[in-house]
């Protein structure tokens, strides 16, 4: 039987790992659709900078979420 302080460590882990690899794929997802949308039109740079700032403070939030989630197991 595994014990109570080993599954902490498992659900810890766990946590840590599936809530800083998602965040940081849609990150990456974002900052290159960004730069794909500016490098098609340069024009729009200013139009889709503060969305994509939005949206990666967002992923990064969630991040974070993580991170305190793990913290506090």
């Amino acid at each position: 039987m595994i014990e109570s302080e080993a599954l902490v460590s498992i659900a810890k882990a766990f946590a840590i790992a599936i809530g800083g690899m998602v965040p940081a794929l849609a990150i990456g997802k974002t900052a290159a659709k960004a730069m794909e949308a500016i490098g098609r039109n340069p024009e729009a740079a200013d139009k889709v900078f503060v969305p994509m700032l939005l949206s990666l403070a967002f992923a990064e939030a969630i991040a974070i979420y993580a991170l305190v989630v793990t913290f506090t197991l």
